[in-house]
């Protein structure tokens, strides 16, 4: 009976042992008054939900300590990340435009040295027209317009002034026109140019500091009128009704429809004297401008 006691006893005996050696040797760590089941349930709750616990770096078996993945920024339910606004459209560049009214026949000569604003009248018709009725060319017509013109102006010299001359384009048919005077002769330019594009009727030019009067139909410049407010005035086409003749004291008269240069103009359209006749008006490059009914 007794010896039945010690095999019972050193059956206990191997049995405890066999689980000690069954049980893990490093055991969850717990805080102190923490149940051991809570920690197990923190730590699998720590994993499932992608955050590692606070604790020290744990070096995996055979490779490099591991760091836990930096947080993420989430954002917030139905925003998006501010986009950069698309950079602007470099600007156009100013590109070579022309415009011209000039057709064969336009042009008239002034049939005397004292008509050239009635043949200026008459060959701004004819740029003008596109109903095919006929050129004014006539020389009795060029007379009444002159008579007209003069009837229109007051000046010392008893002659047809700017006022007239844009008076009996209004009056013709062809207007309205105005008078202007321009100090800047690069904006002298632009406004020509600017109101024949605006307008589709030529332009007149007092000429030799207002003795002589010019039609200009048409130009070259850099740039689009109407698009580019500072564009550049290349080439300005002319008709001088006193050609072939020209003058002595301020050059030949320009073929019929030629295209000058701005130097080349200017050296015949120059700033009115004002003691030539009292207009009421500063000095400057004198224009008979159309403008827009």
């Amino acid at each position: 009976m007794a010896g039945a006691r010690l095999r019972v006893l050193a059956w206990v005996v191997a049995l405890a042992g066999f689980l000690a050696a069954c049980t893990p040797t490093a055991a969850v760590p717990r805080t102190t008054g923490e149940p051991a089941a809570a920690s197990a349930s923190a730590s699998a709750t720590a994993v499932a939900s992608g955050t590692a616990p606070a604790g020290p770096v744990v070096a995996e078996a055979g490779g490099a300590p591991t760091l836990p993945p930096a947080p993420t920024t989430a954002s917030a339910p139905g925003s998006s990340p501010a986009a950069e606004p698309p950079p602007a459209p470099p600007a156009p560049a100013p590109q070579p435009f022309a415009l011209n009214l000039y057709r064969e026949g336009d042009f008239v000569p002034q049939y005397t040295f004292d008509w050239c604003v009635a043949a200026s009248i008459q060959m701004a018709h004819n740029l003008v027209d596109d109903t095919g009725g006929g050129a004014w060319a006539d020389r009795a017509q060029q007379g009444d317009l002159w008579e007209m013109a003069r009837a229109r102006s007051s000046d010392s010299f008893n002659g047809a002034n700017p006022y007239g001359w844009a008076q009996v384009l209004s009056e013709s048919g062809m207007g309205p026109y105005r008078v202007v005077s321009i100090s800047d002769y690069g904006e002298a330019l632009r406004a020509a140019s600017r109101a024949i594009t605006q307008t589709g009727r030529p332009v007149g030019l007092v000429m030799w500091s207002g003795r002589h009067a010019w039609v200009m139909s048409g130009f070259e410049s850099l740039g689009d009128p109407r698009q580019f407010p500072d564009f550049s005035v290349t080439g300005i086409h002319v008709l001088d009704p006193l050609y072939p003749y020209g003058s002595t004291q301020w050059g030949p008269s320009p073929a019929p429809n030629s295209l000058l240069s701005p130097e080349q103009l200017a050296t015949q359209f120059v700033i009115r004297e004002p003691r030539r006749w009292s207009s009421g008006l500063p000095a400057g490059y004198l224009l008979v401008l159309p403008v827009a009914a």
